[in-house]
């Protein structure tokens, strides 16, 4: 049967024919049986008059538009800027389910930066052997200049992006580490403030937790770092400038917390104090939120020459802590829930995908023989480059990456190409569902915070598990309810 077709010709978009497929569908538990916390969401999609879900798409595509909610593609040869497609239909994430996420995202935080901080100081994890010391400090984004660092708070990862993604049998993994410079928070803000426009009612009758506080946390976690004695402490943006592809990202967050946005020829340090030039003179800088990787020159960092003496002396106070990303490799991600017992002495809430090393000679034989099965990862690549995933590859891509392997098995993990969920998505003028990860942010300064919710990222190309928007992803809105739904139904880890 074709998929979710239109009941009539007249822009009617109805779920009378949607298929789940058989994969775990986040808003249905059957072809026609909605979840609990997605029943009135459905009601009122289905009530909408004639054409008036596809009116309120356009209606939102021109209000992104607007807002210049863009990202530039550095693959696009004319070097365009393109809306980050967005889908009207959300993710509804029960509150019970969502407590359990939160708990799990807050030990898991908590380790990382646990692990990190050994990492530059004692280094007992490696002592302990509980992972190889070659395969820490191997890594492209250990940064020996780290080395003896004290962050304020000895808080290494202050803001973090960890994707998960949930299987066929409803069960949450932990796919990704996102420590270095994640991105996307600000279509989480901009995508809500779309939906509460389209189904206000809806908002209403559900109880759903807001994210709009998202800016002033970030920056009284910031305002937490600056050295000791700053008195109305100053904290600025630092951006690579226009031609980054979350450019709008920096200025939409730097505008929102009321914080200048500069680049690194903006910023001098003198005296071990770091000013930033303006047109009334130069003012003093206590803490820098970089949206730039780690870039280490001689005692230049983030392209600002003394900066990294200014950071050691406490003259300055840096968010991420540069280093922080060797816990983001995805070769020592294999390794987190080993690091979760360690450090916090309990089982990890929230689980793995399970990981193959290439490194290790019988993970490698068994990946190089099931190339067409697994999905394949560099070990410092994002954004979805730098993968095979096996399924949908060719023989040619196959060989290449093996040839890729055998050069340099450290770089590389591989893991089973998972039956991700989905959600129902407005394709042309029909439902389809789609295959979906989210990407929760995660604060950390006095305390941990976790944003209700976060970015779903959704494979907008039918069939693709690539979610990346460089990669024709696009996103949706996330709904985590404030109280619990009588009679949901939760998947078992949940209720663990």
């Amino acid at each position: 049967m074709e998929e979710s077709r239109l009941r009539s010709s007249r822009g009617v978009v109805r779920f009378s024919s949607y298929q789940t497929d058989g994969f775990y569908d986040e808003m249905f538990q059957t072809d026609d049986v909605p979840r609990p916390q997605a029943r009135l969401l459905l009601e009122t999609i289905q009530s909408l008059s004639d054409g008036q879900l596809l009116r309120s798409k356009v209606a939102a595509e021109r209000l992104l538009l607007q807002m210049g909610i863009t990202f530039n593609v550095y693959a696009d040869s004319a070097g365009t800027e393109r809306i980050f497609p967005f889908d009207l239909v959300p993710r509804i994430i029960a509150s019970e389910e969502w407590t359990w996420i939160e708990r799990g995202l807050e030990q898991r935080i908590h380790a990382l930066n646990e692990f990190i901080d050994d990492i530059y100081h004692d280094q007992k994890i490696l002592k302990d052997g509980v992972i190889p010391a070659e395969v820490v400090l191997s890594a492209a984004s250990y940064r020996p200049q780290c080395q003896g660092l004290d962050p304020p708070r000895r808080i290494w990862c202050h803001i973090a992006g960890i994707d998960l993604v949930r299987d066929g049998n409803g069960q949450i993994y932990v796919l990704e580490d996102n420590l270095r410079v994640p991105s996307g928070v600000s279509y989480v803000l901009e995508n809500r403030e779309v939906l509460k426009r389209t189904f206000p009612q809806v908002f209403e009758g559900l109880s759903i937790r807001p994210v709009n506080q998202y800016p002033s946390r970030l920056l009284e976690m910031l305002q937490t770092l600056a050295p000791a004695g700053a008195s109305d402490a100053r904290a600025v943006v630092l951006t690579p400038g226009v031609y980054n592809s979350a450019y709008f990202e920096h200025s939409f967050l730097a505008q929102q917390m009321g914080l200048q946005l500069v680049e690194g020829r903006d910023l001098v340090v003198s005296g071990g104090v770091v000013y930033m030039r303006t047109t009334r003179g130069l003012q003093r800088v206590d803490v820098i939120y970089r949206r730039i990787d780690d870039d280490f020159r001689a005692d230049s960092l983030l392209g600002v020459p003394g900066l990294m003496a200014a950071y050691r002396a406490g003259g300055v106070a840096l968010a991420n802590a540069p280093g922080n990303g060797v816990a983001d490799d995805k070769v020592i991600y294999a390794y987190v829930p080993a690091i979760v017992r360690y450090y916090e002495g309990a089982e990890p809430i929230l689980h793995n995908v399970p990981t193959y090393l290439c490194w290790k000679d019988s993970d490698r034989s068994y990946v190089l023989e099931n190339l067409d099965k697994l999905v394949v990862k560099a070990a410092n690549e994002s954004g979805g480059y730098g993968m095979l995933v096996g399924p949908a590859s060719t023989r040619d891509e196959q060989r290449a990456f093996a040839a890729k392997i055998e050069a340099h098995p450290r770089n590389y993990i591989a893991q089973p190409t998972l039956s991700l969920s989905r959600v129902p998505t407005i394709i042309d003028d029909h439902f389809e569902g789609r295959h979906v990860d989210l990407r929760p942010y995660v604060l950390y300064g006095k305390d941990i915070y976790v944003l209700p919710g976060g970015l779903t990222r959704v494979a907008l190309r039918k069939g693709s598990l690539v979610v990346n928007s460089s990669q024709g992803g696009g996103s949706k809105d996330t709904w985590v309810l404030a109280r619990p739904l009588n009679g949901n139904s939760l998947p078992a880890e949940a209720t663990r």
